[in-house]
């Protein structure tokens, strides 16, 4: 039975979602080990929703050591259908400002140590990825930070990097002449593992502050950093709210049948341990 409808994974700032009604907290185990925290779940706007802390309650996981595949199959499991995704960023253009919040429709890989894709130990599965967000769920969004009073920009680029370090000044400058957008340590691994898990996907990238490449990037205090944190997260509530009581019931964009063409192995092939770990993503293509 389905718990949930909507996903939300709240990044740096948000560890709590204000708004829910009668939450209770759930464990999920997973064939990938465990998610990050206890989802919570309950009501927001009249929809189901499942929260997920994603580097825990209290901020204990380095963006490296997140058990991605872990959190997607545990919505999965929950049966949602689709993930907001809210993260911390650091901003490449002096047009997104601190409080600003990028909607970002492309990504580009910067990483370098970790596990992004469900499949392997027996099966092969190229699942396409040109346009790597769900633009239904980009345009509510977009709507929502307006509902919210807060600036939302549709559409850039976000570069993932490795970390915990942020970048240097000639990793910054280099990303500014390709024309990115923010910089971030989370959200591309999500947004494939939610691509293979056929769930809608879309980032609501909270700008902190300008990256090292802005001459006044010094001079920027941590009281400074933790008050735009905190303001951040305030507005990301609202627009999380607004944007779920806006999701439409049924989902009229092509993610939910992301895998249709993209299984490769022979399905008598494939181990019968790899079926059972995956029985969720593969079912309905495989009976």
């Amino acid at each position: 039975m389905q718990q949930a409808e909507i996903g939300i994974i709240g990044g740096s700032g948000l560890y709590h979602m204000p708004g829910f009604k009668d939450p209770y907290e759930q464990r999920q185990q997973t064939p990938f080990g465990d998610p990050s925290d206890s989802y919570i779940l309950g009501s927001l706007a009249g929809r189901k929703v499942a929260f997920l802390a994603r580097h825990a309650r209290g901020h204990k996981l380095l963006p490296s050591e997140l058990n991605f595949r872990a959190n997607i199959y545990g919505f999965k499991q929950l049966g949602v259908e689709r993930i907001i995704s809210v993260s911390a960023v650091g901003s490449l253009k002096e047009e997104h400002k601190p409080l600003d919040f990028v909607i970002p429709d492309q990504f580009f890989d910067r990483t370098r140590h970790r596990i992004d894709t469900f499949f392997g130990d027996g099966i092969v599965a190229h699942v396409g990825f040109g346009d790597p967000v769900c633009g239904e769920m980009t345009n509510i969004i977009n709507q929502a930070c307006a509902s919210a009073n807060v600036t939302g920009k549709l559409g850039g680029t976000y570069v993932c990097m490795e970390g915990p370090q942020f970048s240097t000044k000639a990793e910054s400058n280099v990303y500014r002449s390709w024309g990115a957008d923010v910089v971030g340590m989370t959200n591309l691994q999500e947004a494939k593992l939610a691509r293979e898990a056929e769930i809608c996907y879309a980032t609501v990238a909270m700008v902190t502050d300008y990256d090292c490449w802005h001459p006044h990037h010094d001079s920027v205090t941590v009281d400074q950093i933790v008050a735009v944190l905190t303001k951040n997260a305030e507005n990301a509530a609202m627009v999380v709210q607004h944007s779920v009581a806006a999701m439409p019931t049924a989902r009229s964009c092509k993610c939910g049948s992301a895998l249709a063409h993209a299984i490769l192995t022979d399905p008598a092939k494939i181990p019968l341990a790899t079926k059972n770990k995956l029985k969720l993503i593969l079912e309905k293509y495989l009976t």
